[in-house]
């Protein structure tokens, strides 16, 4: 890589790092980067998987104060996830991609406007103080696993399908639902970086580029999100959900 492509991956990784840790949709950020720096189209999917794990976990760091008092409920989901992201990796790896990018479009702005529509959606399927425990917990580790397949396959927007989905089922405030995501996105990270540093073409040139960029970016969106209120998060989840649905719908047609 020439200069120009180091500074390009190393602006779009902090700025995906930050939009990740904020919303999710960060990939579509790094994805295309690392396509104009002359990658193949599948190099740069695995090379950005595992460039922006790091970016998952100073995420998590950075949201860590909302997490108190979650620790139950993460011990019973994170190796849901864990398995969910390792099965949507081996799709990845040993299935034709053409089908899936055709889906992807439609799930993402769906998911955008489950988040956008949540109230009356409630109104629809019940609030989630009124779902029986059972039912919630059933729900959520269902919600969890397809989404970290997802995530494993492809994973640009995971945070917004997350966002949304966790919103319908928990009775929680949002900064603590985005944090829980950034706990989910950081171990479908996980899985994907093991399995495709062993079987994947990764361009580790490229990624060590990204990662400390990530980094930065990771640990300031997530004290950034903190601070904003409720409303506007929502409002910049669900504005970033429907942009990258509409680039992957223009990208998939």
């Amino acid at each position: 890589m020439d200069l120009p492509h180091v500074l390009l991956l190393i602006v779009a990784g902090f700025a995906a790092g930050g939009v990740n840790a904020i919303a999710g949709g960060g990939s579509l950020i790094t994805f295309p980067s690392l396509i104009a720096t002359g990658l193949p189209t599948v190099d740069a999917n695995v090379t950005n998987s595992v460039s922006v794990f790091p970016g998952y976990v100073s995420s998590v760091v950075g949201s860590r104060a909302d997490l108190a008092g979650q620790g139950r409920r993460l011990r019973a989901i994170v190796p849901i996830s864990l398995l969910g992201s390792g099965a949507g990796c081996a799709l990845l790896l040993l299935t034709p991609a053409r089908a899936f990018e055709v889906i992807v479009p439609f799930l993402v702005l769906g998911a955008a406007a489950t988040l956008a529509f949540q109230e009356r959606l409630r109104s629809l399927v019940g609030h989630p103080r009124h779902m029986s425990p059972r039912r919630a917990s059933i729900t959520l580790r269902v919600v969890v696993f397809i989404g970290a397949i997802y995530g494993g396959y492809f994973g640009a927007a995971l945070g917004v399908m997350y966002v949304a989905a966790l919103a319908l089922i928990l009775d929680e405030p949002l900064n603590r639902i985005n944090a829980l995501k950034n706990v989910l996105s950081a171990s479908v990270g996980l899985v994907t970086v093991l399995i495709f540093a062993i079987f994947a073409p990764v361009h580790w040139g490229a990624a060590l580029t990204l990662v400390p960029a990530t980094i930065l970016g990771g640990y300031a969106g997530a004290k950034l999100a903190r601070r904003l209120p409720a409303r506007v998060l929502k409002y910049l989840i669900v504005t970033f959900g429907t942009v990258i649905g509409l680039i992957l719908l223009v990208r998939a047609f």
